[in-house]
């Protein structure tokens, strides 16, 4: 059996169906005692409006906490991701993204909530947190293996999911469009990352500050430009989201419900990455906002990165033409997939439809400051969750190389193979957060219903 079949195989024994029953399981037991919270925004917006007028303390400013953790999280998973949800999954994975993103919204409160409940000072006077610290502090027995489990993980998906994915999309993405060799593009995006992780959380903030309005906007003006001229496909479109959905048995093409709501939900996941802890820790190091509005900021960054950004890449793709559901199977079931399928050429092909030239360079363009933004993003989670590992950071000089490495490593990998290491080291990631949540529910459900409205 080949590497890639072995983690395939790996892959969707921990997905099917265990994983996507416990993030279902998890968003849906505080979707429900909350009171579907998620939508009753006059509950939660005045939250919003308070923790912007109030000065950081320390730390990062709210406006950074939530540009870093969206900068991972609004990356290549908005479009190359999305684009491989449609092509394994079908049509009908996007639905399963709306709904691991509707009750993401919830999970994102619970671990960001926590995350700045049980954040602690930093060394250099900010403030730094995460699962590993509400799992260590807030549980009594289970809490401190939960804690490692969780740490050890996250390093491990901060090099896959992280580096390597990132790294994959920019250099397949480069190659598409410029002809760049894909060893040039991965030793370049290793040295752009590498100045600013030496910055610390910090720099990450500002650079994040900095480009996370500028790539969302771009993109969203473009792909918004795009469905508004292939508008009447959109009915089309939506029905074959919803069919894909819900058949039991093989539709357009050959795809089945199964196939979507596992790559519907996985893609999701990876996208927003509520569920997973690891944007909790850019939460954390925000200073002067309390749980509560961290808990609402979470909700908003699944708001933002997946109803929002991924749902315009889905209906840009799924009303451009270049997809064809019965030729994605056919090239899955002879094991050779054609170039304009692999993930962001997909994408760029499709905003290429109807933008012209402009298209393919707008995702490419796009995509290189989503995958940039994430790169440094998990640059962090990982250093975090290794100094709780070690007990300090004298490790991190040593992470910084290795992940760096895999940045390279990554940009020369073969693109499913990257893909499905991603959804085996988050799901494993994904295990010991989501058992602490559940476990940890008493202590934030009161806290949701105590959001009141602030006219």
């Amino acid at each position: 059996m080949s590497f890639l079949s072995l983690v395939e195989t790996w892959a969707n024994a921990l997905w099917n169906p265990w994983l996507l029953g416990a993030f279902l399981l998890v968003g849906g037991w505080y979707t429900l005692r909350s009171g579907l919270f998620q939508l009753t925004p006059h509950r939660w917006l005045g939250t919003l409006k308070r923790s912007l007028r109030r000065p950081s303390t320390g730390g990062l400013t709210q406006a950074q906490a939530l540009s870093t953790a969206l900068a991972s999280t609004i990356g290549t998973g908005s479009i190359a991701g999305v684009a491989t949800a449609i092509f394994f999954g079908g049509p009908g994975a996007v639905f399963w993204m709306w709904v691991s993103a509707l009750l993401g919204m919830m999970t994102g409160f619970a671990e960001k909530y926590l995350a700045a409940a049980f954040r602690e000072p930093a060394p250099d006077g900010s403030f730094q947190g995460g699962p590993m610290c509400y799992m260590a502090k807030g549980l009594k027995r289970v809490g401190k293996p939960l804690a490692a489990a969780f740490s050890l993980t996250c390093v491990l998906a901060s090099l896959a999911g992280g580096a390597m994915v990132q790294s994959n999309s920019i250099s397949t993405s480069l190659h598409a469009a410029a002809g760049v060799a894909p060893i040039s593009s991965g030793l370049l995006t290793a040295l752009a990352v590498g100045v600013v992780l030496l910055g610390g959380i910090g720099r990450v903030g500002k650079v994040s500050e900095t480009l996370v309005p500028l790539m969302a906007g771009m993109f969203l003006t473009g792909g918004l430009t795009a469905l508004f001229l292939r508008r009447s496909c959109l009915p089309a479109a939506f029905s074959a989201i919803l069919q894909g959905a819900f058949r039991p048995r093989a539709a357009f093409g050959g795809y089945t419900a199964a196939l979507a709501l596992r790559y519907g939900v996985a893609r999701g996941v990876f996208t927003n990455e509520a569920g997973l802890g690891s944007s909790a820790m850019a939460h954390a190091a925000a200073g002067g906002s309390t749980p509560s509005e961290e808990g609402c900021w979470g909700m908003v960054e699944v708001l933002i990165s997946t109803l929002v950004v991924c749902t315009v890449t889905a209906l840009v793709i799924l009303t451009a033409g270049v997809y064809s559901p019965a030729d994605a199977l056919s090239a899955l079931a002879d094991g050779v997939i054609p170039p304009e399928y692999l993930g962001a050429p997909l994408c760029a092909a499709s905003f290429g439809v109807t933008l012209g030239k402009v298209g393919p360079l707008l995702v490419s363009v796009s995509l290189l400051l989503f995958a940039y933004t994430s790169l440094l993003g998990w640059g962090y989670y990982g250093e975090r969750a290794l100094s709780f590992l070690w007990g300090n950071s004298r490790a991190v000089p040593l992470f910084r190389g290795v992940f760096l490495l895999c940045v390279v490593m990554g940009s020369l990998g073969e693109v499913g193979a990257v893909w499905q290491l991603a959804d085996l080291t988050n799901g494993l990631m994904a295990l010991p957060n989501l058992t602490a949540l559940l476990l940890l529910s008493p202590q934030v459900l009161p806290c949701i219903s105590s959001v009141n409205v602030v006219k």
